[in-house]
């Protein structure tokens, strides 16, 4: 060597070699504490379809304290063995196993984007939205108009647009999907071909989603038609302000979703005092049907933004003892969703990037990571603790470790869905946006 005073960094990148991308060096590799990310692309080559082994596989294992302060996060390396779409095992550290090889990097339960619209998106053109008229009634309009053309090549789009999620980390979502008279069932069917062809390396969930209101168009023998398909949930939009009623619109739904088992989901832009009533009209359907506690969901749901904090701390222990969760995208400006309260309270809060390069918005950029960074911003949350906890908006709620540090994930059973990342731990994650170098979904490397 004409340099004997390489540094350690680049003796490591240069000791990588072999099948897999073997790593030599392994008495660093085998230090949790010292261990670097090494900068190469990971060789998935020794994995079968069914069963594989991960080496080198960052986990966290649980807090360093100062006082009572988290001041850091603990990890170790392991190895992850994958078996049929689960996790068969996770056991100690092999440096020199026959193993796909992590290089050091964070492995954290896959992303999950609760709240988007697949069916509908110009992406990947650009296209910059247009000055809007007449509020939601006016995009209603719009739509009409814009729809059939639209729905020639959604199938196509609606991959693309998974193609983008996953390159962000996540591997399932629940996406909205037009029911109205405009699309008719089009919308549904050209989302279940997407779907299908992605089936192997995503998972979803969908709502049927009458985007032009229950009846100010008589989207009801539609919803009625998807509700006996293949969806999960039957959803909503702005009873009072759209369809003029409250009651009846609820009571539709409610009635819906209990005849055909499926969930709610209700697109709730209202923030005023018809928001307020509709949120504990729906509540109250809620209570009075206890199979639909844990399936309803209310998203946006920006009258929360508008209360008291006495009447907002009293909403969130309603919404959690209903079990109603709320999609929350993460609005900024004058709304600010009261997010901590609610996850004070137990209530189920998620989240997602509802448009991207849509008619409706151009911001989506398919990270819900970022929806976990940008609320770590709006709330505040810069500990090495309450990044931690941010984590729960990118993955839908399972975390590494609980409040106290203890790690209650991975576990042998869990499903193989998985995110590797460039980063030390998931508060790094959150704060830094680390990039994703790696995904998994149901057992397979996407």
């Amino acid at each position: 060597m004409k340099n004997s005073n390489i540094s350690r960094k680049d003796f490591l990148r240069n000791s990588v070699f072999g099948v897999a991308g073997l790593a030599v060096g392994s008495s660093f590799i085998n230090s949790a504490a010292a261990s670097p990310i090494i900068e190469t692309e990971i060789n998935t080559e020794i994995a079968t379809s069914k069963t594989f082994t991960i080496k080198n596989v960052r986990l966290e294992t649980g807090f360093d304290y100062e006082g009572d302060e988290v001041i850091h996060t603990k990890t170790e390396l392991f190895c992850i063995e994958i078996s049929d779409g689960k996790i068969k095992s996770v056991s100690a550290n092999k440096p020199n196993a026959q193993a796909i090889d992590a290089k050091g990097l964070l492995m954290l339960p896959a992303f999950r984007d609760m709240h988007i619209h697949l069916d509908k998106t110009f992406y990947d053109d650009w296209q910059a939205i247009k000055r809007r008229n007449g509020g939601v009634k006016g995009m209603i309009a719009l739509e009409q108009q814009i729809l059939p053309d639209m729905l020639k090549n959604s199938t196509q789009k609606a991959e693309k647009l998974i193609e983008l999620l996953q390159s962000h980390g996540t591997s399932f979502a629940r996406s909205h999907v037009n029911i109205e008279p405009t699309s008719k069932l089009q919308s549904l069917k050209n989302l279940q071909k997407a779907l299908e062809n992605k089936k192997n390396t995503f998972g979803a969930e969908l709502v049927a989603f009458p985007q032009h209101g229950v009846y100010y168009t008589d989207s009801v023998p539609y919803l009625k038609e998807a509700a006996k398909m293949d969806i999960d949930f039957i959803g909503g939009l702005d009873p009072f302000s759209i369809d003029g009623a409250i009651e009846k619109t609820i009571d539709f739904t409610v009635q819906l979703a209990l005849d055909n088992n499926k969930g709610i989901d209700i697109h709730l832009h209202e923030s005023g005092d018809s928001g307020v009533k509709t949120i504990e009209y729906l509540i109250a359907k809620v209570n009075e049907n206890p199979s639909l506690k844990g399936k309803t969901f209310l998203s946006h749901c920006f009258a929360l933004a508008k209360l008291e904090k006495n009447k907002e701390q009293e909403m969130a222990e309603k919404l959690s003892a209903a079990q109603v969760g709320i999609v929350s995208t993460v609005p900024f400006g004058g709304l600010i969703m009261p997010i901590p309260t609610l996850m004070k309270y137990g209530v189920n809060v998620m989240t997602g990037n509802d448009s991207i390069v849509d008619h409706w918005n151009t911001f989506g950029t398919g990270s819900v990571l970022q929806k976990a960074n940008l609320a770590a911003q709006l709330y505040g949350q810069a500990t090495e603790f309450g990044l931690s906890r941010m984590l729960k908006l990118a993955t839908a709620g399972p975390i590494p470790l609980d409040d106290k540090g203890v790690q209650q994930w991975p576990k042998t059973g869990d499903k193989a869905d998985l995110v590797f990342l460039k980063a030390s731990c998931s508060a790094e994650a959150v704060s830094r946006m680390s990039p994703v170098k790696m995904l998994i979904h149901n057992g397979n490397i996407v």
